[in-house]
């Protein structure tokens, strides 16, 4: 497959192509070329590349794989203003976009619009190539700025000359962490004093955990096992040549198509020998979240959000209540504008949002990477999808630092919470474990 792709980027007729598709265009706008690459069963994990950068999306029950390699384009933003300026930049790119077909671009955020850490708080990247598997059809897509078009088929050699193979890390023992325990459950007492007090009505805490192995994590032999975990949830992972971020995520935060939007309402908890997931704890965890989501999308609409039943939703071993919300936007309403307005949701932050996220910045909560905060894909025609980063792990090297969080409301028992992050950090543990990830499909 990927040779099939060395031969048609030699091919004479490839750069005709780009040179027709960039004729009077300015030299900053993005020209995307679209190549079939015909049918192949592959996830694309044997070409994550080793020091560049990279997108990955997979959607293993609807065996969708997406693999985006090095940038031809990237935007970085913090701040209050952090997503209008990302808005800003894909409407400006879109507007001299070039292309065949259907070209994305990628983009993920954190919980927090001020906080700093290897990744940048907010960013938007086109890949230079983009591979893509749906449903056994594989193609490519091949990106540049118009200006540099002399360069690039060495660029985009460069992006598949460079895969890191795939392999397992030795985890080294851990040390017992009673005492971070201990604090973590005094912190969900004192907000559980908030709650009983009317401040609040639910408060997310999470929790973090550093792993150490025997050598250099490696992201394609974890993705693999999350591809095999949890089929129904969004396998996702950005990494920028030295760290990277990755996860399994069950909840969507919004998806736009046309004028349609979706958005999930998804909390409560459910494990191998926890309570049942219809307590009423998790009921109301839920519905928390259903009132906020309506809420938010309302000024957007056109009529209120059409709320679907509370059912079950699976991610590996655990369990979730989600609904489903649906709505007609008004014209004009972007991607952009709905990811403003929803995060962060009462699933991630608490309820009432503004008190919730007061009560966090003051008792100093720490999210590390994009944990919580959202990882989605764009198209050039405004369509889109952003999901919450959930489940994740950030690798710097030989250290992954695990984070999961528990929301806690009126009833929560801090000590069952704990078992429930505790849960929750055991689907990225056994991904992290060397065994052999029985799901790695690469190409077949």
């Amino acid at each position: 497959m990927i040779d099939r792709l060395h031969r048609q980027l030699a091919a004479p007729e490839l750069l005709n192509r780009l040179h027709q598709l960039a004729g009077g265009a300015p030299a900053s706008a993005p020209l995307s070329l679209h190549l079939d690459l015909g049918k192949l069963d592959t996830d694309w994990l044997d070409q994550l590349p080793g020091g560049l950068p990279f997108w990955y999306r997979a959607l293993p029950a609807r065996n969708e794989f997406r693999l985006g390699i090095g940038h031809a384009f990237q935007l970085a933003s913090a701040g209050a203003n952090r997503f209008a300026a990302l808005d800003s930049a894909f409407a400006g790119l879109c507007q001299h976009w070039r292309h065949e077909r259907r070209p994305l671009a990628f983009a993920g955020f954190a919980f927090d619009a001020t906080s700093n850490g290897p990744l940048p708080n907010a960013l938007l990247a086109v890949p230079a190539i983009l591979l893509e598997c749906i449903d056994g059809a594989c193609s490519a897509t091949l990106s540049v700025p118009a200006g540099r078009i002399g360069q690039a088929v060495a660029d985009w050699q460069l992006c598949l000359n460079s895969p890191a193979r795939p392999y397992a890390a030795e985890l080294l023992e851990r040390r017992p962490e009673t005492l971070a325990e201990r604090a973590w459950v005094a912190r969900v007492n004192i907000a559980l004093r908030d709650i009983a007090g009317g401040r609040i009505d639910k408060l997310v805490l999470a929790r973090s955990r550093k792993i150490k192995a025997s050598r250099s994590f490696s992201p394609a032999h974890i993705l693999g096992c999350l591809v095999g975990q949890q089929p129904n949830s969004l396998i996702y992972a950005h990494g920028n040549g030295q760290q990277t971020f990755l996860g399994a995520t069950p909840e969507r935060l919004v998806r736009l198509t046309d004028r349609r939007v979706d958005a999930d309402a998804l909390a409560g908890t459910a494990w191998p020998g926890s309570m049942a997931l219809a307590e009423q704890k998790n009921r109301r965890e839920q519905a928390f979240v259903v009132h906020a989501v309506c809420t938010a999308l309302a000024p957007l609409c056109l009529a209120p959000p059409e709320v679907g039943a509370a059912r079950e939703h699976p991610a590996g071993e655990l369990r979730h209540l989600r609904s489903r919300i649906s709505a007609t936007v008004k014209a004009g309403t972007t991607l952009f504008d709905l990811v403003r307005t929803l995060h962060p949701t009462p699933a991630v932050g608490g309820f009432p949002v503004a008190p919730a996220l007061d009560w966090l910045s003051d008792h100093q909560e720490q999210r590390h990477g994009w944990y919580s905060g959202g990882f989605g894909q764009l198209s050039a025609d405004g369509s889109g999808e952003f999901s919450v980063a959930l489940r994740s792990v950030l690798l710097d090297g030989n250290t992954a630092e695990l984070q999961a969080g528990a929301g806690i409301v009126a009833g929560s028992d801090a000590w069952l919470e704990l078992a429930e992050t505790e849960a929750k950090l055991g689907t990225m543990l056994t991904a992290l474990s060397p065994t052999e990830p029985n799901a790695i499909r690469h190409s077949r």
